[in-house]
């Protein structure tokens, strides 16, 4: 596949999102932008949240990842499901009947201002390094692909990545966000089916015989309970999953702008319950493409692991021009979408949560958004830079590790005023959130020595919660006699 048409490819997709972003941002205004009024459909947004989740990571990384690990990322969806339940059923109704735009929102209301700050600079650092890792992927393998060969700089890439994705995100906001990912959960869903039909007829599998083939490879194993101290370890991987889905979603001001924006809680819960059930189907989908890569590269003598193997084989003229087409579809639109979202969430978190709205008039509110998201695409763009200079380790691993240690943090405080909601000295919050991730750093450096060769996986956000949470107990005050 041609460095010229992989673009061509790309700019056909960025023009799609431009369409919709343009119909739905019409009529817009500072609502729109952070709560889609609250008049989305539940449907809609529970298409949307199918390939909310999934960005260029998934596309990429969980069919790699089946060298390694098999089908055991589905041991972590499990998990993912009970979080869901969590989510859906404990936070969205407290949500609602707080009316919060931001989530944030609620720990000024029960704990104080230094707390509410603090949980939303820690959902600035969490979502722009996650954002940040995701479209660092997607220039990465354009690079790889297009800009490369054609002898553009990694710079160019960059700039035009996050330009574009803040040029469609300027208007809209999160209505122009749940629009543009109901396109990109279509063209997710079909790019992956396809290319599953398409390499499993290279490889001259039916139906039937391609369900065995996967079935007898030894990737496709699923559960892991034979090494407590491996990461894959079935009870890590679940509790991981349920913890990162709390976090990562429900206390995730990007995730939960799209659930928000429904017309009351009820219609949020049934969105998100057909959500995580579509959610298992695709992931299941991935994971089987993943096999199939890997018995076509044995079958061809393709060397590629990894984070490449599915970029290589789609786009090195091995399989018909359309798999080409359908990766690059696929890719750009998980990836464009989720770094837009994420563009969207950051604006509105730091433009209510760190700099205050409170007092000032809809047309004041609405030039600081503008600056705030121009200063946000500027950050994600440095922010890239940095991990290219700095990728050592799988992408998709390296969001789950930075979500390890800082989304950690913003759980604990959740999870004390919800619980036990007494009040606490607000301004040492955030030296307990702050010395949480430091805790769990020398715990995870020091695990080997210290319990017998047992090495933390994504676990460790559970720690730094609890940390997080013993340290706010710590800070109640006491009433004085």
């Amino acid at each position: 596949m041609s460095p010229t048409l992989i673009l061509v490819t790309v700019a056909s997709y960025i023009a799609a999102l431009f369409i919709i972003s343009y119909f739905a941002s019409r009529r817009s205004d500072n609502a729109s932008f952070f709560s889609g009024n609250r008049k989305s459909r539940w449907y809609l947004v529970a298409i949307a949240m199918i390939g909310a989740s999934m960005s260029g990571v998934t596309y990429v990384s969980v069919p790699g990842m089946v060298a390694t690990s098999g089908f055991g990322y589905l041991q972590m969806f499990l998990g993912f499901i009970t979080g869901q339940l969590v989510i859906a059923y404990v936070l969205t109704p407290l949500f609602y009947k707080m009316k919060l735009t931001s989530i944030y929102q609620y720990l000024s209301d029960t704990l104080g201002a230094s707390s509410y700050r603090t949980s939303a600079w820690f959902f600035f650092l969490s979502k722009m390094l996650g954002a940040a890792v995701r479209l660092f992927l997607v220039c990465a393998t354009l690079q790889l692909l297009a800009f490369g060969p054609l002898g553009l700089p990694f710079g160019l890439n960059v700039v035009l990545s996050v330009g574009l994705v803040w040029l469609y995100t300027a208007r809209g906001g999160v209505k122009s966000v749940i629009w543009t990912d109901v396109l990109k959960t279509l063209c997710l869903v079909v790019s992956v089916v396809l290319c599953i039909v398409f390499i499993a007829r290279d490889l001259h599998l039916g139906f039937a015989p391609m369900l065995q083939a996967i079935g007898g490879s030894p990737y496709s194993r699923v559960f892991f309970f034979d090494d407590v101290n491996s990461r894959e370890y079935f009870f890590k991987q679940f509790l991981a999953g349920a913890f990162t889905m709390i976090a990562m979603t429900g206390l995730d001001q990007d995730m939960m702008q799209r659930n928000l924006s429904c017309r009351n809680y009820h219609e949020a819960q049934k969105n998100m319950m057909v959500t995580i059930f579509s959610q298992f189907f695709v992931v299941l989908f991935f994971l089987m493409l993943g096999v199939l890569l890997y018995l076509y590269a044995a079958q061809k003598g393709i060397t590629a692991t990894g984070d490449k193997i599915f970029p290589v084989i789609a786009t090195g003229g091995h399989l018909p021009l359309v798999v080409g087409v359908l990766f690059i579809i696929g890719f750009v639109s998980s990836a464009y979408n989720a770094a837009g979202s994420a563009l969207t969430a950051l604006t509105t978190s730091f433009t209510i949560d760190i700099l205050g709205i409170k007092g000032r008039s809809e047309s004041e509110v609405a030039r600081l958004r503008r600056w705030v998201h121009v200063g946000m695409a500027v950050v994600m763009g440095l922010t890239i830079c940095l991990f290219d200079a700095l990728n050592s380790t799988s992408v998709i691993d390296a969001v789950y590790i930075l979500a390890s240690y800082t989304y950690g943090p913003i759980m604990g405080m959740f999870a004390f005023a919800i619980l036990v909601h007494r009040p606490v000295r607000d301004r040492l919050v955030p030296l307990a959130a702050l010395l949480s991730p430091l805790l769990c750093l020398v715990l995870d450096r020091n695990s080997a020595q210290w319990f017998g060769g047992y090495h933390f996986s994504y676990e460790l956000l559970i720690f730094n919660a609890f940390f997080t949470f013993a340290g706010m107990c710590c800070l109640i005050r006491r009433k004085q006699s």
